[in-house]
Formats: C-alpha cells, structure tokens, sequence
C-alpha cells in the first residue's frame, strides 16, 4: 500500500501579494483551475495500490483543506494539525505515527506546492521509487537540472543501484552561488533537490528516532495525547511546540548517505517540469506565455511589454514599455518587480511584520468554515462588511462586548437568532443586533446567503467574539 502524506505547512511569503499567512500559496490556483493542493492530489490518480492521503497542515488552514479536498472528491484519510510549524521533519513524523501499525506501508511524501507537468514521467518515477523503499531504502527524487539554478539544493549522485533507474547519493550540498551552480549543470552528476521522498512508515521512524530522538519522542508524545476533532486530529499543543525544529534532509537524509548505514539514501531521477514556485519568476518559467513572452492571468492591457508575469485580481491593470518584470494586483496591495528580484519579496514581508500591518497574514476577503467575509469600507467607529454563508452553513452562536451590528439581506434567506428570537429576513429586509446580545446566522437555503454587515462601537477587532455554541469546534 502507498500512503501519499502532503505536507502542506509552508506559508510562501515569496510569492505575496497573493500567498498569505492564512492563505497561502498550496491553498490558490495558481497554474490551473485547481489550487496547488488540489493538483498534488489529483497528480496520483492511477497510482495502484494508492490509500486516500494524509494531510499534515497548519491548524489556522484546516477548513480550507478539507473543503478544498472535498471539492475534488478525494477526502483525506487524516488531516493532522501543527499547532506551529516545527519543519518537515516532524511534520513527517506525526504522519508515521498515524499510520504505525501499518509499518509497511510505503509512504509518498510531497509538499502541496509543486507544479509537475509530465504526470506520466512523475508515476513511473514513483514506481520505482516503490520498489526501492520496499527493500528498506530512503529514496529522495532528483529534478534532473534544466539551468544553472542558485534557489534549490542540489544532489550529487554517485554509482548506479543495480537493477534499478536510481542511483546511490555521494552528498547533499547547499543552494550554491551561480558559478557552483553552472558547475553543477556542466557536470552532469548533480540534482535539484525536489523534497519529495519515499520510505516506509517502520524505516522513517527507526531512523528518526536513531538520529534525532528529541524530535521522535516529542512527536511520539504529542501524537499520543492528541484528541480528535471532527475531521482532524489535533496534536498536543505545548509538547509540540518544545519539538525541535528540522527538515527531513537534515535530519535523516543527509545522515543516510554511505555504504554502511543500514537504511541507505537513494535518488530517483526525475525530469517532469517540476518547479517548487518558489517566487513569481518561477511562476513566469512554468506559465504559458503569449506571443510576446508574457504570462497574464486577469483582466490585463499589455502595451508594449515583455517577457512579464502579469496577475490581475480585482481590477484592469495596464502596463506599457515593460520588459522582465512582475506586476501583482489584489484587493488591497500592489507588487511590482524585476523578474530577476523576486527572491527579495520576502523582505516585504518583513517590513509588514514590523509595521504590524495586516497585508502579510490576509487578504481583504476572509475564508471561515461557514463562507466567507470581506471589508469593504473602515473608519474610526463603523465597519462594513460583505458576508456570504455557504448553504446549509451557520455562524457561532456568540456576542459582542464592544460592537453592534445592522444586517442587510441582498441575496438569499437568513435565520436570525437574537437573544430568544429565532426569525427569517429575506432579500432587501434588515435586521440590528444590540452590544452584548447572543445572536446567530444560519443559512438554511438552497442558495448561497449575501448580506451586508455595519458594525459600529468603540472597538471593531475580530477578538471581540465571545462563542457559546460552533458546530465547528472552534473557541476562537
């Protein structure tokens, strides 16, 4: 039995102003139709012998993965919950641990973020992959290097394995400046470093617990006092969060390397239009581009522009005599790059950090279990909202200390719970809701619910909610 376990941890800062802390880069469609996540899954259609996948993910994400899985209609097996990021390697860990007394499963570890183009190149590349974890190997996939690339890791692989299309690894190695990396690419003996592996559940957890047994007995506790929750598994938080922090190459895969270990490394080559999009050029390399070399998504006017990534979300975005460059357009903030720059968007990022600004953690429209929200307009006193709530959806039954709220329908049936009330308002029909009262939204309809929402009082934040009742189990 192949297991797929996707690590969907990362919150690709580089690739703002779209990817954000709570909704990044895994969770969007970036290449297709289909988010990054959706694709990772459907990519193993026709795997045989394949088990619904494992998700590891940030807990602040966990709706948006089960509805998004659910959209496909590939449910996970388990959606396991980080309370904080600790890296991949107890990420994987956690994941082993759910699958233990399946110990020979092999599992198919991926980050829910790559673009693979070649589907066919990419499963035949897996089923060797099996056959090597089936005699005890940990196998490591190698994108065979199509440029001299300083944003990736590298493989140096050493002799053939005999039988098999995969070779021993002489060593890991570093991201290398570009010279280094022209090397590489000259060499003929060296690999990106994918991040995808394969090995079984029994093998992962004798080396990590071998190597690193901090991290082993961390996981091991905090998998053992965890508590399911609905459609998740939440792990104990504060043991978790006192796990030491390492990826898988670090450590395990670096350490594996050499004839007398007892679980050896192995790569698989692998050449299938892989790109882990790390940054917006990387995006612009895989993209389709038109006549004049530009990858556009949105309503875009190019005049006179080249060889550009072009991203609208909102709204018309012109540009004229540019060539090489980014331009990113949302709701609420702009990015315009050299294409040769992009690595440098992270310190955006940063400086939102230290400006305690919102742009770097959400978007203008916020997912919730039940729907969705969106601020349309803020000042010193009064909110206004755009609200919409899934069908068959319902709000926490809560209350405000510091805020009320006028609700307007445009668009569909709400049942209002106001204190003892229950009552319906419909389209063009409005409703208040004082400070300090229990109130509830539900949708019971067969269409999705739209309404505005004014909030006015002293204090408009989103902690100034006090939950009594939430069919979806949050406290906060």
């Amino acid at each position: 039995m192949i297991q797929p376990v996707i690590l969907s941890g990362g919150s690709g800062t580089r690739l703002w102003p779209l990817s954000r802390e709570l909704y990044p880069k895994q969770l969007l469609p970036l290449i297709s139709d289909d988010t990054m996540l959706q694709e990772t899954v459907s990519r193993l259609e026709g795997i045989p012998q394949l088990a619904a996948p494992l998700v590891v993910c940030n807990e602040e994400h966990r709706f948006l993965v089960a509805e998004q899985l659910r959209a496909i209609d590939n449910m996970a097996d388990r959606i396991i919950l980080e309370p904080v990021g600790r890296n991949t390697a107890p990420a994987l860990t956690l994941a082993a641990l759910a699958i233990a007394d399946q110990q020979d499963t092999i599992m198919l570890v991926m980050p829910a973020d790559h673009v693979i183009q070649d589907i066919t190149a990419f499963q035949a590349a897996v089923s060797e992959g099996t056959q090597l974890a089936q005699l005890g190997y940990l196998v490591t996939f190698g994108i065979v290097p199509e440029s001299a690339e300083t944003g990736y890791g590298y493989i140096q692989r050493s002799e053939p394995i005999a039988g098999h299309a995969a070779l021993k690894i002489n060593t890991f190695v570093e991201k290398p400046d570009k010279a280094t990396a022209e090397d590489y690419l000259a060499s003929g003996d060296y690999y990106w470093n994918s991040g995808m592996f394969m090995m079984t559940a029994a093998v992962w957890l004798n080396e990590i617990s071998h190597r690193c047994p901090e991290i082993y007995q961390h996981c091991e506790q905090a998998y053992r006092q965890g508590i399911q929750d609905t459609d998740f598994y939440r792990v104990d938080a504060e043991v978790f969060a006192a796990c030491p922090s390492d990826s898988i190459d670090y450590a395990v895969m670096e350490k594996a390397v050499g004839e007398t270990t007892a679980h050896p490394a192995a790569v698989v080559p692998l050449s299938a239009g892989w790109s882990d999009v790390g940054v917006w050029s990387s995006l612009w390399q895989v993209g389709v581009k038109d006549n004049q070399g530009n990858v556009i998504k949105g309503e875009v006017m190019a005049q006179n522009t080249e060889n550009s990534l072009l991203f609208s979300s909102h709204r018309l975005v012109a540009t004229v005599g540019l060539k090489n460059t980014i331009v990113v357009e949302t709701a609420d903030a702009l990015l315009v790059a050299d294409r040769d720059h992009t690595q440098d968007v992270k310190q955006v990022v940063e400086w939102l950090k230290t400006q305690k600004r919102s742009e770097h953690l959400t978007h203008r429209r916020v997912h919730r279990p039940w729907g969705s929200y969106e601020t349309i307009d803020l000042g010193e006193r009064y909110q206004v909202k755009r609200i919409t709530v899934n069908c068959g959806a319902a709000l926490s039954l809560q209350l405000h200390h510091h805020r009320a709220e006028h609700w307007i329908v445009v668009k569909g049936t709400a049942q209002v719970t106001r204190g003892d009330d229950v009552f319906l308002v419909t389209e063009n029909q409005s409703t208040y809701i004082p400070l300090g009262v229990k109130h509830r939204l539900e949708n019971k309809g067969s269409m999705p619910l739209e309404m505005i929402e004014v909030q006015s009082g002293s204090y408009l934040g989103e902690d100034d909610i006090v939950r009594f009742e939430d069919v979806y189990g949050r406290s906060k």
